[in-house]
């Protein structure tokens, strides 16, 4: 009997149509592990320009000890790329990946927060294992007014054996955006298989690059094989209808 695979292999370029919004990269010279000067920013930005993508939202890190930015340093830095785009039909924002710790939470009282655009705001967690008052972190957020949108959640992995925490973090009002690399190889089999369940079983909300480098980019413009082409293309439309301009 002839078995037929359900995947499909899909080039992004295709699904972005030539005008995506992009919620998550670092792109922003020298502050965190992505673009390391202008020149490393400068070809982010073709790269981003080849894949279709015309709206950047660019997210640096900010995590205490370790990249320790403000929202003063993030915004000079930023103004600091827009000449590079003068010339350019790209729009060009910034906002910031937050971990969500002790130090977020003071971030949310004061409202010091670059959101992705209204009062969306991208946050993360340690990759060894999540806050002890994460759910509390989540409520403080959406009592102050903001919509915590978790990064890359399939790169959890003391989430995998426990898949019910992805529910819980959805019933909690955390929006979910996945790392397209994740749909490749890049970051291994176990990532790629949660991404691939997290995408089937409609549990995302927003796709991101989460491009450092150029070799995120070159993996990028290479087919990605999904079973679901047509949720994929979903989030797509997401990142256009709740990002653009």
């Amino acid at each position: 009997m002839l078995i037929f695979s359900r995947k499909k292999t899909v080039y992004l370029r295709d699904l972005f149509g030539g005008d995506h919004v992009d919620i998550h990269s670092h792109l922003l010279p020298g502050i965190d592990d992505g673009a390391k000067d202008i020149e490393d920013t400068k070809k982010l930005i073709r790269g981003f320009t080849d894949l279709g993508i015309t709206r950047i939202i660019t997210t640096p890190h900010i995590i205490q000890g370790v990249w320790p930015n403000t929202s003063e340093i993030i915004l000079r830095k930023k103004e600091e790329v827009l000449p590079l785009l003068e010339n350019s039909d790209i729009s060009f924002h910034a906002a910031a990946e937050y971990l969500m710790d002790e130090s977020f939470r003071e971030l949310v009282k004061k409202g010091d927060i670059l959101g992705l655009k209204d009062n969306y705001v991208l946050v993360e967690m340690s990759y060894i294992n999540p806050p002890i008052s994460l759910f509390d972190i989540l409520f403080d957020m959406q009592v102050a007014g903001y919509i915590p949108v978790l990064a890359h959640p399939e790169r959890y992995m003391f989430y995998h054996e426990n898949f019910e925490m992805y529910h819980k973090l959805k019933k909690a009002g955390c929006l979910l955006q996945l790392n397209l690399l994740s749909l490749t190889s890049y970051y291994g089999k176990a990532i790629h298989k949660i991404a691939a369940k997290l995408l089937k079983q409609g549990m995302l909300d927003f796709v991101g690059t989460d491009a450092h480098n150029t070799r995120h980019l070159e993996r990028l413009l290479q087919k990605i094989k999904t079973e679901e082409p047509g949720k994929l293309r979903e989030l797509v439309k997401n990142n256009k209808n709740v990002f653009g301009p």
